[in-house]
């Protein structure tokens, strides 16, 4: 079993054990689910937007911790007075350290916010409205493209957006209509290998309506101009962020 069949086995079990502690219509009552959404596809693609999604995630499968003691706060914060055009906040607990807590207080910032989660239930989209995320992701590594399209038309029906993450071409076939925003994933989540050239040659395949995102092991601005040469509006980084001392101008 790799590393991703590893999580989407606990998420099963943590998602059933999560519904059965608090109904949707608790979450529905909550007041972030009444939060006024904030566009991530609008922020991308206004003029003289950064591109950068900065994330913030305290350890990962492969690595561990990168920075245990983070305060979300202050860094999410951080982030948004330096220009990011939208915050992603890992809520993940087992792998990645995260909670729903911290995307909550991610909240004070007026920017888009990206639930990264591993979702595979409609329920935690509704979860993620109700803590006040404006985005979603769903990987196309653990669903198949019926169930991307199902749940990318009932995020939309919440007022959500969704980004569709590939790590391979044959996931190709997920993207559809209610997947405007593609993010191509640089990062094998199988093998956590990184490989930007294939992602490259993938986004020369994607629809050209398609919203472009590339995703994992940026480190350099060489790497975001030769994205965008690609066509690509989106830069998510988190890692290389997370490992600084003092959270860089973007």
């Amino acid at each position: 079993m790799n590393i991703l069949d590893t999580i989407i086995a606990h998420k099963k079990t943590e998602v059933a054990t999560r519904k059965a502690a608090v109904s949707i219509k608790d979450l529905e009552a909550r007041p972030g689910y009444i939060i006024p959404v904030r566009s991530l596809a609008d922020s991308l693609l206004k003029e003289n937007s950064t591109g950068i999604i900065a994330e913030f995630k305290r350890k990962s499968p492969s690595k561990g911790f990168i920075k245990q003691d983070a305060n979300v706060s202050e860094i999410t914060t951080a982030y948004t007075k330096h220009g990011a055009a939208c915050l992603s906040v890992l809520t993940d607990e087992h792998f990645f350290g995260g909670s729903d807590e911290d995307l909550m207080q991610a909240r004070k910032n007026d920017i888009p916010i990206l639930r990264k989660d591993f979702i595979i239930d409609e329920y935690q989209i509704i979860e993620a409205k109700s803590i006040g995320a404006d985005v979603i992701l769903l990987i196309a590594a653990c669903l198949t493209p019926k169930e991307v399209q199902s749940l990318a038309t009932f995020a939309a029906s919440l007022g959500l957006e969704t980004i569709l993450e590939l790590h391979a071409e044959e996931e190709l076939a997920h993207i559809c209509d209610a997947t405007k925003i593609v993010g191509i994933n640089n990062r094998d989540l199988k093998t956590f290998n990184v490989d930007i050239e294939r992602s490259l040659r993938m986004a020369e395949r994607l629809p050209a309506d398609k919203i472009k995102i590339a995703e994992s092991g940026i480190d350099k601005i060489e790497d975001i101009l030769l994205f965008k040469q690609n066509g690509f509006k989106g830069f998510l980084i988190g890692e290389y962020f997370m490992k600084q001392e003092d959270t860089p101008a973007l």
